[in-house]
């Protein structure tokens, strides 16, 4: 099977980015017949992180688990934000981590951080830690920061959050590949998109060290909700955006804004 052959089926299955699928189906297929698998498997809607098992993330390839979370290049607005004051020895959360990949991100910038990710999903603490304890990062399974040792409490220099924010009405109208094979908990933000945003920001505080930092990934017409969310919870938001990524996040700690 030509490579133009595949071109050509996976953009009559809908693909956008049909050539570069296939420049990537082809280089990680090991064979003709894991290839045509591969293929069958794409054309049927799952996503192609999820065929070939892994994703660029910021210049890092990230393992990608069925059932898991798919990296968005968006987030990578939480990396280029959360770098700001990492240095050795920094202790850095990734909430609702997914596969781990802004930890991982951060991790190759900024060595020697003291690591931590925490996800709900049994499927995504696997994989996560597939890609974060060769980094000597330590993966926590539970419910937001309950899945964290109390030994943490006012220690954090950053909590890093992809916490779900899309609103539960709106879930229908995403992608089948989004839709269909990423699981809901990774996807429904309740009513407003910004239910876990407001859980998050209510007890973060706690959490962070002196001049610590709470970044939360977020949209451009959910920011002012996600800011709101922070100034109850007796933090100083602000609002960062990256046009290149098309990325929004808010970022804030106590008193002191986006320092």
């Amino acid at each position: 099977m030509g490579e133009a052959e595949i071109v050509a089926r996976l953009r009559a299955a809908g693909s956008v980015f049909a050539e570069d699928e296939a420049d990537v189906l082809v280089a990680s297929a090991r064979s003709p017949e894991q290839l045509e698998a591969m293929v069958l498997r794409r054309v049927a809607g799952e996503p192609l992180e999820v065929v070939v098992g892994w994703a660029e993330f910021c210049g890092q390839r990230v393992l990608v688990d069925p059932g898991v979370f798919v990296p968005r290049v968006r987030t990578g607005v939480l990396v280029h934000e959360g770098l700001r004051g990492l240095g050795p020895g920094s202790v850095v959360v990734d909430l609702c981590c997914g596969t781990g990949a802004v930890a991982i991100a951060l991790a190759a910038r900024a060595p020697a951080l003291e690591l931590y990710a925490c996800d709900i999903e049994p499927a995504a603490v696997a994989c996560a830690r597939r890609n974060l304890e060769p980094l000597g990062g330590t993966v926590l399974e539970g419910d937001l920061l309950d899945a964290l040792p109390t030994t943490l409490h006012g220690r954090v220099d950053l909590l890093v959050v992809n916490a779900p924010y899309v609103p539960t009405d709106a879930i229908a109208l995403m992608p089948p590949e989004a839709r269909d094979h990423e699981p809901r908990v990774a996807l429904d933000g309740g009513a407003e998109g910004v239910d876990l945003h407001r859980r998050v920001a209510a007890v973060a505080g706690d959490w962070l060290a002196p001049g610590g930092r709470l970044l939360v990934e977020t949209s451009v017409r959910q920011a002012a909700l996600t800011e709101e969310a922070f100034r109850r919870g007796g933090l100083v938001p602000r609002t960062v955006r990256d046009e290149d990524l098309d990325g929004t996040a808010v970022v804030g700690g106590r008193g002191v804004g986006s320092a």
